[in-house]
C-alpha cells in the first residue's frame, strides 16, 4: 500500500482470483490488503453450480464451501456455509462496494452453464458479497480479513510505505502494529494521537490509526 502525500498511509483492496471457464466460475476474495493501485495476487479459481432460484446466488441465499467449489444450496442445508449479503452484476472495480462486514467475495464469470437464471444459457458476470453463517468472521472489525479495511481493523508494516491487515487479537501470522480508530473525510480531522493515515473506501476515505 502506498503512502498518501505528506504522511504514511495504506489502502485496502480486494484480493482477486483468476477466472477459469468451468460451468460458472468464481474466485473467493479473502483476507489481506494489497497495494492501493495494484491488483492482488491471483488465487485459485473455484467452480460454482447454480441452484434453482430465479437469480443465481441472490441476496439472502446461501452457498456451500469446499476446497475447490462453491454451490448454491438452501440455507437450511447442512452444507450451507455462507449467506449472500449483497449481489451485483459486473466487475467489483466498477460496481458498488460490499458491506463493511463482508467476510469474502465470490467473483462470478460469465459463461454458459447447463442451469442458469432464466433459461437462456447464461449467467451474467458479477460478484456476491458473502458472510459466513458461523464464526470466524474475518470481515468483522479486528478480524484480520475481509475485502475492506474498516474502523476497528489492525494493520502491520509490510514495507517502507506499505501495511497489511492482520487480526487485532494477535492470532494472525503477523502481530498488529496499528489500529484504525475512526474514519473521517479528511486527514486534518483525525485526532492528534493519529500516527498512521489509512485510505479507506466509502464516504469517509481516511482512516486514523494509532499504535497498539
Amino acid at each position: 500500500m502506498r503512502a498518501l502525500p505528506g504522511g504514511s498511509a495504506a489502502r485496502s483492496a480486494l484480493v482477486r482470483g483468476s477466472p477459469v471457464l468451468l460451468a460458472v466460475v468464481v474466485s473467493a476474495a479473502v483476507s489481506g490488503c494489497q497495494k492501493s493501485s495494484d491488483p492482488g495476487p491471483d488465487r485459485p479459481a473455484s467452480s460454482v453450480s447454480s441452484g434453482a432460484g430465479a437469480v443465481f446466488l441472490a441476496v439472502d441465499e446461501c452457498s456451500s464451501r469446499g476446497r475447490a467449489s462453491f454451490a448454491e444450496v438452501p440455507c437450511t442445508s447442512e452444507r450451507a456455509a455462507a449467506r449472500v449479503v449483497a449481489r451485483h452484476d459486473g466487475r467489483v472495480a466498477d460496481g458498488p462496494e460490499c458491506p463493511p462486514r463482508t467476510d469474502f467475495v465470490l467473483h462470478i464469470s460469465e459463461n454458459r452453464p447447463s442451469v442458469d437464471e432464466d433459461g437462456n444459457g447464461e449467467v451474467p458476470r458479477g460478484y456476491a458479497c458473502m458472510r459466513n453463517l458461523e464464526e470466524p468472521h474475518p470481515g468483522d472489525p479486528g478480524g484480520g480479513g475481509g475485502p475492506r479495511t474498516i474502523v476497528g481493523d489492525c494493520v502491520y508494516g509490510a514495507g517502507e510505505t506499505e501495511v497489511r491487515e492482520t487480526a487485532c487479537d494477535g492470532s494472525g501470522a503477523k502481530a498488529p502494529e496499528y489500529r484504525v480508530t475512526v474514519a473521517v473525510t479528511d486527514r486534518s480531522l483525525c485526532p492528534a494521537a493519529t500516527e498512521l493515515y489509512v485510505t479507506l473506501d466509502g464516504g469517509k476515505p481516511v482512516g486514523c490509526a494509532v499504535r497498539v
